[in-house]
């Protein structure tokens, strides 16, 4: 995800607001050093909102939707809040939540929320869970492997961004 948005112009999307796992020390990190490296008159304003995990690596699929309708009770008033105009989001399951209240707020017509999904680099012959799961609500589908274009038809291809 950092590596797409090394690419954007942050002056003409701020605020931006990042949403990451609460238990994400790495991501936290990350973050800070790219807004860091980003000229101060072009950063614009930016927020780091921390909401649990839908579900952690090798959690059964029962147990998940609890945790999962807890991130999502969890996220409402933040997303609410921002109302954001653009989702863009990669592979971890904590965007499940956000996207599926951005296309909430737009089905009850309160926002076009735009949602675009890019599956993540190492998912290179099947989706993920969470790509399963958005291949029915994101506006824009893209996966970073041909064979994987292939089996999906709605998926744009634009390549590894490595």
């Amino acid at each position: 995800m950092l590596r797409l948005l090394q690419g954007l112009n942050f002056k003409n999307y701020t605020p931006r607001y990042y949403f990451i796992a609460s238990s994400d020390t790495t991501s936290l990190s990350k973050i800070k050093e790219l807004e860091q490296s980003v000229e101060k008159h072009k950063q614009g304003e930016y927020h780091i909102c921390k909401i649990p995990r839908s579900r952690v690596v090798n959690q059964s699929y029962i147990t998940s939707i609890f945790t999962t309708l807890y991130a999502i009770l969890y996220s409402i008033p933040l997303v609410f809040k921002i109302v954001p105009d653009l989702i863009l989001c990669n592979g971890p399951g904590t965007c499940i939540p956000v996207c599926g209240l951005g296309f909430l707020l737009k089905t009850l017509f309160i926002k076009d929320v735009k949602i675009v999904f890019v599956e993540s680099f190492c998912r290179t012959r099947t989706l993920s869970l969470s790509g399963k799961i958005l291949l029915y609500l994101a506006d824009v589908f893209v996966v970073q492997w041909m064979c994987l274009k292939d089996r999906i038809q709605r998926a744009d291809y634009i390549g590894q961004l490595m």
